[in-house]
């Protein structure tokens, strides 16, 4: 089956704010996604990138408005200062890429999930008790979260590698098979105009 492949980070807001959109896109098109945690500092760092805190204050002044804006667009709870943010992500991607190998649930879902947790709930993903909350939500086994943590790691590290390679710099990210490249979740639409032969 055909696929989209999707980078994302389970920190991200705008990972957040994409919600279900991707899935419904794929489903519509009958496509499958290729789940991609990574390290989005790390992109950050090789593609030009700077972390929110690092940037021009004029540049994080408008990243606070538009992202209330897109909350109240899209009709989503979101905390503009969330408790447990930035925390480590790859806790939480470690447990995505166990889940996605060697369980059976819903991987759409437990990517939401994290970000969920992060930006509407005030947990802390880097956690134990709320990867394991996160992981039965979608179906899956909490005991995945301890599954092949090494294995886990380095291929979180390669998707990382792999996601500059092909040219993203950001998350939420979307590639297609004919190398169409999205950035963010205000492009799902442009996404779904594409695959149906509008763009």
């Amino acid at each position: 089956m055909s696929s989209i492949t999707y980078f994302f980070a389970t920190i991200s807001p705008y990972t957040y704010l994409a919600g279900d959109r991707l899935e419904k896109v794929a489903a519509k098109h009958g496509l499958a996604i290729d789940y991609r945690p990574m390290d989005l500092m790390h992109v950050f760092s090789s593609t030009g990138g700077v972390p929110p805190k690092q940037r021009h204050e004029s540049r994080q002044a408008w990243r606070l408005q538009e992202l209330v804006r897109q909350a109240k667009k899209l009709d989503m709870a979101f905390n503009l200062r969330p408790a447990h943010w930035p925390t480590n992500m790859a806790p939480s991607s470690y447990a995505f890429i166990a889940a996605k190998n060697h369980g059976d649930g819903d991987l759409g879902a437990l990517a939401h999930g994290f970000t969920k947790a992060c930006w509407a709930e005030e947990k802390d993903i880097s956690q134990p008790d709320v990867i394991a909350e996160c992981l039965k939500g979608a179906g899956f086994d909490a005991s995945l979260a301890d599954k092949d943590m090494m294995g886990s790691a380095d291929e979180y590290a390669k998707n990382g590698e792999e996601a500059i390679a092909r040219g993203v710099f950001g998350a939420p990210f979307y590639i297609t098979e004919d190398d169409q490249r999205f950035w963010g979740q205000d492009r799902v639409e442009d996404l779904d105009l594409y695959l149906s032969g509008k763009l």
